[in-house]
C-alpha cells in the first residue's frame, strides 16, 4: 500500500526506538521476559520461536506490544497489560503510537476486503475493536557462522486476520507463489506490506488465501548485517466465533471448516505448534 498516511518520520523514529532496545545487554532485555506468557507483551528471546514442523528454532529475538484495555475488562484475563522498558522512556509512546496508527489503517484495509467479498464495509469493525493485535519489533542478529541449520525465519502462514508489515531494513523477505516458488519481495519504503493470515483463510473459506512466507539467511557479507522488521498482527476480538462466512461457500467451494472455533482458541493453539505456549 502506498499513501497509507502514516508518516515515514514517525515510523522511522520508532525503528531508531527498537534498534536502541535490541542493543541493551541480554540481562536487561530479559527483565522483561514473562517465562509462560506465550510472549504475549514484553520481551521473547532467541532460541524460543519456531516454525511449525520446523526442526530448528528461528534466528531471531522480538518485543510485543498488545491493545491497552481496562484491567476490568471482560478480556482482561487473555489479554495482559502491556510491559514498557524503563531504560527507554519514550518506548512507550512511540510504540504505541505506532500500534494505534497501524491498528486504524488495519480497520480501513479490512472494511475494503470485506466490500469486495459482499459484507457492509463495518463488518469488521465491531468484531475487532478489542482484538489481541500485536505490534511485534523484531532483530534479526548478525550471522557470524557458515553452515548453520536455522533460518532468520522459518516457512509459515501468519495466525491472524492480516499482518501491515512497515519497512524491512535489509533483503531476505520471501514468499511462496502460486507455482510454488520462493519469490524475494522488498518493499519500497514508502509502503505497507499486507498479507492474509490464516483466520481469515479461515473465515472466508479460504476465498483469501493466507500468505506463505519466510526470511531467508542472506548470503556473504549480507549475512553479517542485522536485519529489522516491525510487523503488525491485527487480530479479532478473542471471544469473536471464526464462522465460515456463508457467502463464501459454493458448490464448488464447500465449507472446510464446518466445526467454528473462537478468535482465542485458534490463537492458542497455534502458539503451542511454534512453541511459544
Amino acid at each position: 500500500m502506498r499513501n497509507h498516511g502514516i508518516p515515514q518520520a514517525q515510523i522511522d523514529r520508532a525503528y531508531d526506538v527498537f534498534q536502541r532496545f535490541f542493543a541493551l545487554p541480554e540481562e536487561t532485555k530479559k527483565k522483561y521476559h514473562v517465562p509462560g506468557g506465550g510472549g504475549a507483551r514484553g520481551y521473547t528471546p532467541f532460541g524460543i520461536e519456531t516454525a511449525k514442523g520446523a526442526k530448528y528454532f528461528d534466528l531471531k529475538e522480538f518485543w510485543h506490544v498488545g491493545r491497552e484495555i481496562p484491567r476490568d475488562s471482560k478480556y482482561a484475563d487473555v489479554m495482559p497489560p502491556n510491559l514498557w522498558p524503563s531504560e527507554i522512556p519514550e518506548f512507550k509512546e512511540v510504540a504505541y503510537g505506532l500500534y494505534t496508527a497501524l491498528d486504524q489503517l488495519g480497520s480501513r484495509v479490512l472494511g475494503a476486503l470485506a466490500l469486495h467479498i459482499g459484507l457492509p464495509v463495518d463488518w469488521f469493525a465491531d468484531k475487532t475493536n478489542f482484538g489481541n493485535s500485536i505490534l511485534r519489533p523484531i532483530h534479526y542478529p548478525p550471522i557470524t557462522a557458515d553452515d548453520i541449520p536455522n533460518v532468520r525465519a522459518g516457512a509459515h502462514e501468519d495466525i491472524n486476520f492480516i499482518t501491515l508489515l512497515v519497512g524491512a531494513s535489509a533483503a531476505g523477505l520471501e514468499v511462496l507463489s502460486r507455482k510454488g516458488d520462493w519469490v524475494p519481495f522488498t518493499a519500497a519504503e514508502d509502503t505497507i506490506v499486507v498479507n492474509i493470515g490464516d483466520m481469515l483463510q479461515r473465515l472466508t473459506n479460504h476465498v483469501y488465501p493466507s500468505t506463505t512466507h519466510r526470511v531467508v539467511n542472506p548470503p556473504g557479507e549480507a549475512a553479517r548485517k542485522p536485519r529489522y522488521s516491525t510487523p503488525f498482527f491485527l487480530h479479532p476480538n478473542p471471544d469473536f466465533l471464526i464462522k465460515t462466512l456463508p457467502s463464501c461457500i459454493t458448490p464448488d467451494n464447500p465449507d472446510r471448516y464446518p466445526t467454528p472455533i473462537t478468535g482465542h482458541e485458534y490463537l492458542l493453539e497455534r502458539l503451542r505448534e511454534i512453541k511459544l505456549v
